[in-house]
Formats: C-alpha cells, sequence, structure tokens
C-alpha cells in the first residue's frame, strides 16, 4: 500500500469518528469520547499495517505512561471539575488518552501524520472542557504530560534498508519505482 494512501485511510478513519458519534448521540462529550477511544486504535492499527512492531510497542508505552500517569496524578492533586461534581479534575486522563497517540504519530511518522491526530485530540480537548468536565489547564497539562511520556519512549521510524517501491496500472501503461533513501 502506497504511504499517500495509508494517510488518506488514516485521515478517513480519524475524520468518521466524530459523524458516528454525533449519528449515537448528539453530545460533544459523548463524541470526544469516541475519538478519544478512537485515536489509540487507529495508530495501532497504523503502526501494523506500517508492519512496525517496534512503534507498536512505543505506542502501547507512551499512551499507557501517559494515561497511567494521569490518572494516578487525578487522585494525588484535588482539583474541582468544573460542574462540581468531584475533585479529579487534574489532569484529563481522556486527553492524555487522545494527545498520546497523536504526538507518537507526528513523532514517529512525521507532520503528514501527526497533524490530524492533533486535531482530533484537540477536539477531544474542547469536549472535555465544553461538558464542564475539565478546565483549559487540565487539558493542556495532559497534552504535556502526553508530549514527555512520547519523548521517553518513541524514536522515529526508519525503514529496514530504506528502499521503498510502489508500483501503479493504468488501462494503457504500468509503472513501477523503486527508490533508496541515504
Amino acid at each position: 500500500m502506497r504511504i499517500g494512501a495509508r494517510r488518506e485511510c488514516l485521515l478517513a478513519a480519524l475524520l468518521a469518528v466524530p459523524g458516528l458519534a454525533q449519528a449515537k448521540s448528539d453530545g460533544i462529550e459523548t463524541a470526544g469520547q469516541a475519538i478519544a477511544i478512537a485515536l489509540p486504535i487507529a495508530a495501532g492499527g497504523f503502526t501494523i499495517a506500517e508492519d512496525d512492531w517496534t512503534g507498536l510497542a512505543q505506542l502501547t508505552a507512551t499512551t499507557g505512561t501517559s494515561v497511567g500517569t494521569a490518572f494516578l496524578l487525578k487522585y494525588a492533586v484535588p482539583e474541582e471539575r468544573p460542574d462540581r461534581s468531584n475533585k479529579q479534575s487534574f489532569p484529563s486522563d481522556t486527553a492524555a488518552l487522545a494527545f498520546a497517540p497523536a504526538t507518537f504519530l507526528w513523532d514517529r511518522y512525521g507532520w503528514q501524520y501527526g497533524v490530524p491526530a492533533y486535531l482530533a485530540a484537540g477536539f477531544v480537548g474542547y469536549s472535555r472542557v465544553e461538558s464542564k468536565q475539565h478546565h483549559w489547564w487540565d487539558v493542556a497539562a495532559s497534552a504535556g504530560l502526553a508530549l514527555g511520556c512520547d519523548r521517553l519512549f518513541t524514536t522515529r521510524f526508519r525503514r529496514a534498508y530504506n528502499i521503498n517501491a510502489d508500483a501503479s496500472l493504468t488501462p494503457h501503461s504500468a509503472f513501477v519505482s523503486v527508490n533508496y533513501n541515504w
């Protein structure tokens, strides 16, 4: 599968989730939660499609550490939620779940994959603030936490021999391309 086609599939998957969530519920909070769950699944599926098992391990470590740390801090720092329901506002573990794979995709595969994921994660953060579950600084702290955890575990993706091949067929021609990156 071509790199461009993989990027398009990832983008389509990320953009389809809000529509599905909106069809089931009209709430921004529900859509944000659906996207937060979809982001690590989409990122994991992408790493598997790339046959990047090291990347899958790094994604798991980054996401697990981000969410785990956010969950522990939530109980260690008594910050009242904007809706006054409890004192577990800081930081947002839902935002950490969204920003960890977004940061991973950016650092591992480049900005072309990171930008759509960050847009989706940004919507998750917006949904947490809009639903009065978190303050904006709770979401910002979660994004920073995800960035820090990502820097601990994620390395840039390199193909085994830096050789890429592509083939295209049309009714009147065929094209084969092989290139090597130094």
